[in-house]
């Protein structure tokens, strides 16, 4: 699989940060990661252009991802590149009131140290779907280049809900996004040295993805396709988008991608 010949456009400048991508009644929805807005951004899936913007009022501080189901937008703000965050918390937007919010604060029950270990840890994540009722998160794991598959229940009421481990598999690169359709998970992401990949899951009879052999695609290098931070597949297309990246070369733009299925 190719991903060079299907590079659609140029995303706005608003979006040089964007992560994550999610459709909601058949438009993309994006964010920006830590330190920037706090907007939800929706955008023409066939060119990526904005149409429209949902100003959330809350606190960028390190948003991640961004999943809905029919009735919400969850937003992850659990970017923890140093490991030692104790605030991790995924936030639940209703979409026909987005004044309607509640916080589904969350913790990792076998991390056991806090101590700020910036780009040498398993605390981080990048990706959320959302999937019969639970929300799922998978981890961006700096030391061992695996992924832990956790589950949360968004209706939980909980000071801090406990993640429910339920299986890692040893991807092989970072985990920037997922997304799941028709029992398939798709996560994407790159090594330490900018390598770009997409992993295919198959969900078993039980519910788990990493129980069986998945296909792994080479997508190309982020000095000529940004650096990837999203994802959403619907029946026909798999969108891809990356924020800008400074290489010793310049600056690579923030692009957006569809590859068509085969």
């Amino acid at each position: 699989m190719k991903i060079r010949k299907y590079r659609v456009a140029v995303l706005s400048d608003s979006l040089k940060e964007n992560s994550g991508l999610s459709l909601s009644n058949g438009k993309l929805c994006t964010i920006n990661d830590s330190g920037n807005s706090s907007e939800i951004f929706k955008l023409n899936p066939e060119n990526g252009e904005i149409i429209g913007k949902i100003n959330t009022g809350l606190q960028n501080k390190d948003w991640e991802a961004i999943t809905t189901d029919e009735n919400y937008f969850y937003i992850g703000d659990f970017g923890n590149n140093n490991g030692n965050r104790r605030d991790l918390k995924i936030y639940r937007i209703r979409k026909d009131n987005v004044q309607d919010i509640r916080e589904i604060p969350f913790q990792y029950p076998q991390q056991k140290e806090f101590l700020k270990k910036p780009h040498q840890n398993n605390w981080d994540a990048e990706s959320l779907i959302y999937k019969n009722g639970f929300l799922h998160l998978f981890t961006k794991e700096w030391q061992s280049y695996q992924t832990t598959h956790y589950r949360l229940n968004p209706e939980k009421q909980e000071e801090i809900q406990n993640a429910e481990k339920l299986e890692t598999y040893n991807l092989g690169y970072l985990a920037t996004d997922a997304s799941y359709f028709k029992d398939h998970l798709y996560i994407i992401g790159y090594t330490k040295k900018m390598e770009v990949y997409l992993t295919v899951f198959q969900e078993d009879d039980a519910g788990f993805f990493f129980s069986q052999k998945p296909q792994k695609y080479y997508l190309g290098h982020a000095l000529s396709l940004g650096q990837i931070e999203g994802i959403e597949v619907d029946e026909n297309n798999i969108y891809i988008s990356g924020e800008s990246l400074q290489t010793p070369i310049g600056r690579q733009k923030q692009h957006f991608y569809i590859i068509p299925k085969p």
